[in-house]
């Protein structure tokens, strides 16, 4: 897609002879697309979000090795173990489209990556990382002295 200027639609709709309170109706949809917050384009408060990691974990052995994930974001009311099924609900109603009949999404790196952002934020999802993320396990320790700066996993600070 193409990617225009909103002040060059803006003068390409006044050259058009259209009245100044449609130009600004449109352009003003236009910047709220852009922008991504239809809550604030509709006069309705935006909603407050908690983030979301959701690790890929397909061998489940999270252990000491790296695993890959993505960086969610849902509504603060919402319990991140809904996450999944609201995930899948939105690769289903991708599938659907005309766009996801050519090309399904089979997988959740696929819904992460091709669903639009349209679809999983009627999911109340935002994904803010398109592309899996490495995660890395910590003990959530600082040591206190020498002695103690080779943890168990052998890291050192």
């Amino acid at each position: 897609m193409a990617k225009v200027d909103i002040e060059l639609v803006r003068r390409v709709l006044q050259r058009n002879e259209i009245d100044y309170e449609t130009i600004s109706q449109i352009v003003g949809d236009l910047e709220s697309e852009l922008s991504g917050d239809e809550e604030v384009a509709a006069g309705l408060p935006p909603v407050k979000k908690q983030f979301v990691i959701l690790v890929s974990d397909p061998e489940k052995k999270f252990a000491d090795e790296l695993f890959t994930g993505w960086v969610l974001q849902i509504p603060e009311d919402r319990s991140p173990l809904e996450v999944n099924g609201q995930l899948i609900r939105a690769a289903y109603e991708f599938n659907h489209s005309k766009k996801g009949a050519r090309e399904p999404a089979k997988t959740i790196t696929d819904i992460c990556e091709i669903v639009s952002p349209k679809i999983l934020r009627g999911q109340s999802i935002w994904v803010r990382t398109k592309e899996p993320v490495l995660v890395v396990r910590t003990d959530n320790r600082i040591p206190l002295g020498p002695s103690e700066a080779d943890g168990e996993d052998g890291d050192k600070l």
